[in-house]
């Protein structure tokens, strides 16, 4: 259940193993490379650059059958899954990996009135909300009085930073280009994380070169506050500050997704799923839960990071046990290997921590282990690295690029921006 990074790696395993039927269900019925989502909001890529359609992927492998549904029940006891046309699908072994959705914490008005960027869709989105935005600013500029050019980004882990950065680089750097004539001196692009420094999960002295480096591209911090209120015109901070906006990027958190929640399945932190060693669901030996939906524990933390090398790996290893547990033996714990962690603040702004010791490295290196690794996931999924490289090269060596394409009034694929609605 599920076609991103662990459901395809599980998949690809099992593939061409004999006896061993798979069927691989996604409700997109394509493959989406996460990490790169943000790019596609800030015109840097197309949404089809990093979308895998799941039936290509498997076209060779004839024991693997994509099935384009949603799962919206699991009974882990029966091991069966309800689809969302009714139908009900019965197995030897499940494989929840069914992936995260966005967490608004109950803020009033942020599901309703933000922009979440956890898909593709999403994505697109955030891009066309852009798009959209400029138009009527270049048609009225009077808007700009009403907080037309003000962008808020909520969330400070590696979706609110990277989001931030490129959305920098593009208000600052190349839409003044492509729209002349909009002000884009009065714009604003502006950060607001709940927590005392940027992107938590590094050292503090990530946190501090994240944000210089954003604050460098022109973004603004607010630092140790919340969002109270997030309403069509403006977002009120726990500070009282009001901002008045209309693009309210959320990146401020997620959880398991819904099918998590049927079943009776036990869960802990952000709903997920929680799991044995062997990455079993506690009391189902032939139920499994990987990768973002699940809590996968790692020694003395409490669960592995919500990466997609973590998902990519604990698949593999799932279908490394499943084909013990038929050929009748016992499932083996997991064992993740760390590759650190990574974030691009914007182009030659890259910071990661990789080794055994998170050894820190920003700059050129740092841009080429965030490659390496996101590379070798590309690869793990069949994807083409030559397009990926190209557009590598464009992205570090061209500061001012972006696709004329990308930036079309015509590519607009937003709804409509009705001014006069407050909040």
């Amino acid at each position: 259940m599920g076609g991103g990074f662990a459901g395809v790696a599980c998949a690809k395993r099992l593939a061409g193993e004999s006896g061993v039927r798979v069927e691989l269900i996604d409700r997109n019925g394509f493959h989406q490379f996460q990490p790169l989502l943000y790019q596609v909001a800030t015109a840097e890529l197309t949404s089809e650059d990093i979308r895998f359609d799941l039936s290509h992927l498997f076209r060779d492998s004839h024991n693997v059958t994509v099935t384009r549904a949603e799962v919206t029940a699991v009974d882990p006891q029966a091991r069966t899954v309800t689809l969302d046309d009714g139908r009900t699908l019965e197995a030897d072994y499940l494989v929840l990996a069914a992936g995260a959705q966005p967490s608004f914490f109950h803020t009033p008005g942020a599901q309703e009135h933000s922009f979440p960027l956890y898909s593709v869709e999403d994505a697109r989105n955030v891009r066309g909300r852009i798009l959209t935005i400029l138009e009527d600013v270049k048609q009225r500029p009077e808007l700009v009085d009403q907080g037309a050019l003000n962008f808020v980004i909520v969330g400070g882990g590696p979706t609110g930073v990277e989001t931030a950065g490129a959305l920098g680089e593009l208000i600052h750097d190349v839409l003044p280009h492509a729209y002349r004539g909009v002000p884009f001196d009065h714009a604003q692009v502006i950060l607001v994380d709940a927590g005392p420094a940027l992107l938590a999960a590094f050292s503090d002295q990530a946190g501090v070169y994240a944000a210089k480096q954003l604050r460098k591209r022109g973004v603004q911090l607010r630092q140790n506050t919340t969002v109270k209120q997030v309403d069509p015109d403006q977002v009120t901070l726990s500070t009282g500050e009001v901002i008045m906006t209309r693009l309210v990027v959320w990146g401020g958190g997620e959880k398991a997704a819904e099918v998590a929640t049927t079943g009776g399945l036990p869960t802990g932190r952000g709903g997920r799923v929680s799991v044995a060693a062997d990455l079993t669901v506690p009391g189902f030996p032939h139920v499994y839960a990987l990768g973002d939906v699940a809590n996968i524990p790692s020694g003395d933390e409490s669960a592995l990071p919500q990466l997609g090398s973590v998902a990519q790996q604990s698949g593999r290893w799932a279908a490394d046990n499943i084909l013990a547990q038929i050929r009748g033996s016992a499932p083996h714990p997991f064992h993740y290997r760390d590759k650190g962690i990574m974030a691009m603040i914007g182009r030659k702004a890259a910071i990661a921590e990789v080794g055994a010791h998170r050894h820190e490295i920003h700059g050129d290196f740092a841009f080429a282990a965030w490659l390496g690794v996101h590379m070798q996931l590309l690869d793990s999924i069949g994807a083409q690295l030559k397009a990926y490289v190209a557009w590598a090269q464009e992205f570090y060596l061209r500061p001012d690029h972006r696709s004329a394409e990308l930036l079309e009034p015509s590519r607009i694929d937003s709804p409509r921006i009705d001014w006069d609605q407050k909040g």
